[in-house]
């Protein structure tokens, strides 16, 4: 195994599922605390690392949000932004598509100017320092009402050269992307690129699937693991080229087992399935830490692990042209 984690760690990568709020390191979360005057409901970091103690989403989610209101000023969004972005230039990460979740923010009564102004200013400070390049996704959370996601995205448009595209996160249960349906309307007539969260083994996860496949049009999946019990929905995402954002260390602690089977399954199926993240500070391990322990768990070689990192690439928001750049990077490396 150790060629093969010096391959994983030295192959260049795009990571297409990470939430910057999810990147929220421990130690982060203190200073950000102090800074802001806030008092954490915990004695020091080993106490709050003790607090991650979830087995299923809802579990996850409420520390998740409780985190949050350590980010108040657009300074504190440069620096989570930006601590993310240099981790993941270390771990070879050449492109990240970034979800953030406004709604958390502008309910606690933080301006939306102040989220992604923090985030944009990280975003090119990186990419002008580092050279990495990345790219905003506004998600929706799809808990709270659709009248409040359709006016985020109205907050959005004057930034809209900024953001990619949208997405929705947050509890499924007894949320269904159809719940949204005239908000995506609007999104992609702004022009705005589509991508739905299908979360692993939720009640309705196929019929949820389906949704935002046919109903929504979703340009991307995320998660995804479940169409695998539905081969029709399988052969539908394949004709569509729809890529997978599946985060194997994360599913291992929402649902018990990171899904690595599935996974190689639908890489076996010729199925556009990509590795990443998703709340590394949260789900501990990066990218390189999620396809280590990929490969470990199904004994994946250097083809599919290249596979893998080709599929992100190609499903990356990019031009063509700059897709086969990165491209031609991979396959050198891979030689």
């Amino acid at each position: 195994m150790e060629n093969l984690q010096d391959f994983i760690e030295g192959m260049p990568k795009c990571e297409l599922h990470v939430h910057v709020e999810g990147t929220l390191e421990p130690e982060m979360k203190f200073e950000l605390a102090k800074r802001n005057n806030i008092e954490l409901p915990y004695a020091n970091i080993e106490a709050l690392k003790n607090a991650y103690d979830f087995d299923d989403l809802p579990s996850f989610l409420a520390i998740y949000y409780e985190g949050m209101n350590v980010l108040l000023t657009e300074q504190d969004f440069f620096d989570l932004t930006y601590a993310y972005l240099v981790k993941a230039h270390s771990q070879n990460v050449l492109y990240t598509e970034m979800f953030f979740d406004p709604q958390a923010h502008t309910a606690r009564g933080v301006g939306f100017d102040t989220v992604i102004r923090g985030i944009r200013r990280a975003q090119i400070a990186a990419e002008t320092s580092l050279g990495i390049r990345s790219q905003l996704i506004m998600c929706f959370l799809r808990d709270w009402s659709a009248e409040f996601a359709m006016t985020t995205l109205l907050q959005s448009l004057p930034y809209k050269e900024w953001i990619i595209g949208v997405g929705l996160d947050s509890d499924e249960r007894n949320n269904p992307p159809m719940k949204f349906n005239k908000v995506f309307q609007r999104a992609r007539e702004e022009g705005y690129l589509l991508t739905v969260h299908c979360d692993v083994n939720q009640q309705g996860s196929i019929q949820h699937i389906w949704q935002a496949v046919n109903d929504i049009g979703a340009d991307r999946l995320d998660h995804g693991v479940n169409a695998i019990e539905d081969k029709a929905l399988c052969e539908e995402i394949k004709k569509r080229s729809l890529a997978l954002t599946m985060c194997p260390i994360s599913n291992a602690y929402v649902v018990g087992g990171t899904k690595a089977d599935v996974l190689d399954q639908m890489l076996d199926l010729g199925m556009r399935v990509t590795v990443n993240s998703d709340d590394p500070a949260y789900f501990p391990g990066y990218m390189n830490e999620n396809l280590i322990r990929l490969q470990e768990e199904v004994n994946l070689g250097k083809d599919k692990l290249v596979q893998l990192t080709r599929n992100a690439f190609e499903g990356a928001w990019l031009p063509r042209a700059t897709k086969d750049r990165y491209l031609a990077e991979l396959e050198d490396f891979a030689v």
